[in-house]
């Protein structure tokens, strides 16, 4: 594949730093985009006005039924329920042209939590993802999934189709807390682009500094890699302040915050482990030294491993991964920093930065998954700067 000139190097170089100081111009028509495996449509949303861009989508799939319905309720009736495959199988449906192909195929199969090291044929999604970009004429694709995709073999023959068709590639493992999201969440993106060299753009400059790395990791030390105007990281205390105490066990039909600010019901036994760690990042093991006789067998007879069971959050620090089962402290540290109970969905979704006007669609335990599984609307908002600023040097050229 020709390289870039010297020229169009500079003007890339141009059109990065019009982007990051807000200078960019104003497109007439909407950028069209594709969300592959969208689940509720967190990577979508990130690329919409609501968090400042201008991208239309015009066509979605997701095999959850529930998590369909929920991007429907938010951007329209065209996200289609069924198998990729089946679907591109079936000569009656046309994939729309669009500009943009945006998506996280399913990660099961690479994610450290599979205990089964063998073949997966969940990991093969990638090659849908690439049939949708061939019929629908994308010339810029968006891949997310877990980080350790970037080590496996898989990516190699990703990047080997990507250069077949054209695409120029970057990559990067980017970590949520570094753009705004009150979460501590890892995630690996590929960026493709066939009209210049997306590595210009991509990774974007993080918003967000770590403040527990101490002089040598503040901003103004690392020009290439922040923005102008950084901030500290956002804390639990930051999103989650305003919030009133949770009612009820169920979804209420009431307006946010309270449609999803709910709680459970705990047993005898549940409460007395809450209460036996009450500080903030006390875990299973500050539960056994406290309260051996309210310790499960399984958690005594395992001593390493599994920090987070069981622990508590910090309210002065970003959350954790926040996963499917956020409601269960057994399952990670999802534990309240003060109360007694597990954060809750409204809690959840604040932390994986969804505004309290998504509306989300199915039973509690369904939209548990929705939550977890999603991209964070406000990381994939940082990507689509660097989306718009690709387009945008391709306007100026």
């Amino acid at each position: 594949m020709k390289s870039l000139s010297k020229k169009s190097m500079m003007d890339e170089v141009a059109v990065y730093h019009a982007r990051i100081e807000g200078r960019l111009p104003a497109r007439r028509n909407k950028i069209t985009l594709i969300d592959l495996f969208s689940g509720a449509g967190g990577l979508t949303l990130g690329f919409t006005d609501v968090f400042g861009h201008s991208f239309l989508p015009i066509w979605a799939n997701d095999f959850n039924a529930f998590a369909a319905a929920s991007y429907n309720a938010n951007f329209g009736n065209h996200c289609i329920v069924g198998d990729i495959v089946d679907i591109l199988d079936n000569e009656n449906v046309k994939i729309p042209k669009a500009d943009l192909i945006i998506g996280g195929p399913p990660c099961q199969g690479f994610s450290l939590l599979n205990k089964n090291r063998a073949y997966d044929a969940r990991k093969e999604l990638w090659m849908p993802f690439f049939e949708v970009i061939k019929r629908s004429g994308a010339s810029i694709f968006v891949m997310e999934n877990v980080p350790q995709l970037l080590g496996s073999y898989e990516y190699t023959q990703i990047a080997e189709t990507a250069s077949r068709l054209g695409f120029m590639l970057a990559d990067a493992k980017l970590c949520a807390a570094d753009y705004g999201v009150a979460q501590l969440r890892w995630r690996a993106f590929i960026v493709g682009c066939k009209f210049a060299d997306p590595n210009i753009v991509f990774p974007p400059k993080k918003t967000n500094w770590n403040p527990n790395n101490g002089y040598s990791d503040l901003p103004f030390n690392n020009y290439s890699e922040y923005v102008a105007d950084a901030q500290p990281w956002r804390a639990l205390r930051d999103v989650l302040a305003d919030l009133p105490s949770p009612k009820g066990t169920e979804l209420r039909d009431v307006p946010p915050p309270m449609n999803l600010h709910f709680g459970r019901t705990p047993t005898a036994v549940s409460l007395k482990r809450y209460k036996a760690i009450p500080k903030e990042g006390m875990n299973r093991f500050d539960l056994q030294k406290n309260a051996p006789q309210l310790t499960p067998d399984c958690w005594i007879r395992k001593k390493t491993g599994g920090t987070d069971l069981f622990g508590r959050l910090w309210w002065d620090k970003p959350a954790f991964t926040i996963r499917t089962e956020f409601f269960k402290p057994e399952k990670g540290r999802y534990l309240h920093p003060f109360d007694h109970r597990p954060i809750t969905h409204r809690e959840a979704a604040r932390l994986q930065s969804f505004p309290d006007s998504y509306r989300f669609i199915g039973n509690k335990i369904e939209i548990a998954k929705q939550i977890g599984n999603a991209v964070p609307p406000l990381l994939a908002s940082r990507i689509a700067d660097s989306i718009y600023a690709l387009f945008a040097y391709r306007r100026g050229k």
